[in-house]
């Protein structure tokens, strides 16, 4: 037996079951702080291991829950790691298992490469693209590898480190004549490009740009459509137009100041954003978060997860054609806000949790807020349903149309009400409790069909469970302190910090210099509003995350729209985008 603490001999078995079949030699395995098992392969068996994953052993990992990499050039602290200039991380999920795997392969030349999987996963298309697209990682095999986040005319790949980070490390920018006729001409869509064709037997396909100001798409998203009349054969969706270099941002920020970047993620989410971003700090710096900030933590989550559903329901409305449902909602959406901005003192972006806990206590008062809330939603949610969901021209829009499986959910990384539609009962504060979400009673709600209408069926009765969880929140909300005293919580609490001189100074370089979070990685997944939201946190021992991932579902759902709307009409497609709940900038970042 191995002595090298790289070499596995035991694990989990999932990894077990991967020695059995391809030896020991085959992995190396890594610790890291959230106890995800992860190992090492080489290059030339990472497509054999990871479709025998998927295919090849009981309960398997059936979605690719994300595919990143990581610049490794500059990294200090590797623990042990094999040597490599740059990584590429396949996160696994099995819904069996109720487990996750994260593979990782080693690419060590300046030009790195390996073998594409988008025959093992379609949904690694995007994920690839994005790759290739930010550290300029080739996937040999791709049908389709070109820039998706960056225009096609930029010169080199963001996140690698020795890319600029602000505009002030590149030349000024001059939009000369020439150069803004070669930039319109690049964002020209070429439908050889992308195999299609221009006809069929007798008929002319027409290609129609949808967007990019479409206003039935939620944001800037341009979609080329193949049309035969008005019947869509195929659609390519143009994305990147929000795009912002959130994760670049990540990687210049101290650990606490990217707390407000999080909340323009999906940025009608609030603190949902923050939810995810703290607990995966916590994991590294091995922070407990007191009970009564779990609780807070909940009641907000849940009272913006009401605030998102709301606009995605006037706008579903709004998108089939029924205009007044929109004003409605917005206005009940206003009183979320009111009760935000006298807990948080913000209202839209309140940028309120913190690594530790939460900002502030809970203001006098907040309590009756919560409640008259509690008690004008319910009756207004009835009367929605009679306007909107039994509207039957409405219903003739929705019903049956934008169809999908349970399986091909699964298999394109599809998460939140859109998996539950298809009749899966899976929720990540059901199966996978986070910030004491196993102590409330709730029901997942499901539907069957998995089509536009049972997507909103479901949302619709999460705005109602989550009205439970509040209402459990407000009559059981603990007593104790509001956040950790952990050293490493940010911003300390203000008793320690008069303590003495020592705990001052401590303030102040906490809060100017922000923590140094101990080197490792950690993941933290949680049910957002849209789905499922993580990040992928990497440190290399300093006062800012060396490597951010953020993973957002709506990057996977917005993938998935070619495949449900072909066969459909035009108009078909304003219903599916309504149903699906994306945010642009939850795909771009």
């Amino acid at each position: 037996m191995s002595t090298d603490p790289g070499v596995i001999n035991s694990g989990p078995d999932s990894i077990r079951e991967l020695v059995e079949k391809f030896g020991t030699d085959a992995f190396r395995s890594q610790e890291t702080a959230d106890g995800i098992p992860t190992v090492w392969v080489a290059k030339e068996k990472a497509g054999d291991i990871l479709l025998h994953l998927k295919t090849g052993i009981k309960e398997p990992y059936r979605t690719l829950y994300d595919l990143t990499a990581i610049d490794e050039r500059v990294r200090e602290k590797r623990h042990g790691q094999p040597e490599s200039a740059f990584t590429v991380v396949y996160h696994l999920l099995s819904y069996e298992r109720n487990d996750d795997i994260r593979i990782k392969v080693g690419l060590r030349d300046d030009s790195p490469s390996l073998p594409t999987i988008t025959g093992i996963w379609p949904s690694a298309d995007w994920y690839e693209r994005e790759a290739w697209d930010m550290f300029g990682i080739r996937f040999d095999g791709h049908p389709h590898l070109r820039r998706i986040l960056m225009p096609p005319t930029w010169e080199g790949h963001p996140l690698r480190k020795d890319h600029p980070a602000r505009a002030t490390e590149m030349a000024p920018l001059r939009l000369t004549d020439e150069k803004e006729e070669a930039e319109q001409e690049a964002l020209r869509f070429r439908p050889g490009d992308w195999g299609m064709k221009r006809q069929r037997e007798d008929t002319d396909f027409m290609f129609l740009n949808l967007g990019p100001q479409h206003p039935g798409t939620h944001g800037l998203l341009r979609i080329i459509l193949q049309l035969d009349g008005e019947e869509i054969v195929d659609a390519v969706p143009d994305i990147g137009y929000h795009h912002r270099g959130a994760e670049k941002m990540g990687e210049r920020q101290t650990w606490h100041t990217f707390i407000p970047y999080t909340d323009r993620i999906d940025y009608l989410g609030g603190v949902m954003n923050n939810m995810a971003y703290v607990l995966a700090v916590e994991k590294l710096a091995g922070i407990t978060v007191p009970d009564r900030a779990m609780v807070i933590r909940v009641m907000m989550a849940e009272l913006f997860r009401i605030a998102s559903h709301l606009v995605w329901y006037g706008t579903f409305a709004q998108d089939v054609g029924s205009l007044s449902p929109v004003f409605f909602t917005f206005n009940d959406r206003e009183r979320i806000f009111g009760i935000v901005e006298a807990v948080c003192g913000g209202r839209m972006h309140p940028s309120w949790f913190r690594i530790g806990g939460v900002a502030q206590d809970l203001p006098s008062g907040w309590d009756r807020l919560m409640k008259d809330f509690l008690d004008y939603l319910p009756k207004r949610l009835k009367e929605y349903d009679r306007i909107v969901m039994k509207n039957r021209i409405f219903r003739a829009r929705t019903i049956g149309v934008g169809r999908y499986t349970r399986d091909q959910a699964v298999e394109w990384g599809v998460t939140g009400p859109g998996l539950r539609a298809c009749g899966f009962g899976w929720d990540f504060r059901k199966k996978r409790p986070y910030s004491g979400y196993d102590r409330f009673e709730f029901d997942i709600p499901i539907a069957q069909n998995g089509d536009c209408y049972d997507r909103g069926v479901v949302r619709i009765e999460e705005i109602r469970q989550s009205l439970r969880i509040i209402d459990q929140c407000i009559n059981n909300m603990p007593e104790g302190p509001y956040k950790s005293d952990h050293p490493l919580a940010i911003p300390p609490l203000k008793g320690r910090t008069m303590h003495d001189i020592e705990t001052l100074i401590g303030h102040f370089l906490g809060a100017g210099w922000g923590p140094v979070i101990p080197a490792g990685e950690a993941f933290s997944g949680i049910e957002a509003t849209k789905g499922n939201n993580g990040y992928y946190l990497i440190s290399d021992g300093s006062t800012m995350p060396y490597r951010v991932r953020i993973r957002t579902p709506s990057f996977a759902h917005m993938q998935m729209v070619p495949l449900i709307s072909r066969g459909l009409m035009v108009a078909d497609l304003m219903a599916i985008l309504g149903s699906i709940d994306f945010i642009l900038a939850d795909i771009d970042r």
